[in-house]
């Protein structure tokens, strides 16, 4: 009975509750996330290549030891 109670409690805040996005909404925050994932990943591109970079030249100059 009282999962009965539980799961018409959880429907009622979801449908009666919740502020839903509107697709407009869905669609902008989509384009935010995206945008900002790709933000990100270039810095860690460039931080990689960098570091890469970096790490060839110093073997280059400490190898011969």
């Amino acid at each position: 009975m009282k999962l009965k109670i539980y799961v018409l409690d959880v429907y009622k805040e979801l449908v009666e509750k919740v502020n839903w996005p509107t697709w407009n909404e869905l669609q902008n925050s989509a384009i935010v996330v995206m945008i900002t994932s790709l933000i990100f990943a270039l810095i860690i591109l460039t931080m990689d290549e960098f570091f890469r970079n970096l790490m060839k030249i110093i073997y280059d100059v400490f190898g011969e030891f």
